[in-house]
């Protein structure tokens, strides 16, 4: 499956953003979607994940209450939903589709990856 992510760019601090990921093939609705970002310098590190019925989210403790993941299956798309950016927020965010479905929070549980998408947040 190919995902494309969109929707990053140049935000103030304190302010929001809305990255999509959209799929390629219909069987996105079986799969567990992930939302990583890696920093210049830094390991891809764990955002959050979606289950595959959207029934079920868990997000790393440094964007709780802040993000949200959502998806919707009709149009093959996961959102991320960024409030109260910080400047330590700026990264390239990737989404990923896990096929296992185990609620992974590591990159090795994904089989796909999209192409990342670049949030600024200036201060």
């Amino acid at each position: 499956v190919q995902l494309q992510a969109s929707g990053g760019g140049l935000v103030q601090a304190g302010g929001s953003l809305r990255l999509s990921c959209t799929a390629s093939r219909r069987t996105f609705s079986s799969y567990d979607m992930g939302w990583f970002r890696q920093a210049p310098g830094k390991e891809r590190e764990f955002v959050g994940v979606i289950s595959w019925s959207g029934g079920s989210t868990y997000y790393a403790d440094s964007v709780k209450g802040r993000f949200t993941i959502s998806r919707d299956n009709a149009k093959n798309t996961v959102y991320l939903q960024m409030n109260s950016l910080k400047p330590e927020d700026t990264a390239v965010y990737y989404c990923a589709a896990d096929r296992r479905r185990a609620l992974g929070v590591t990159r090795y549980e994904y089989d796909y990856w999209g192409q990342g998408t670049l949030v600024t947040v200036s201060s």
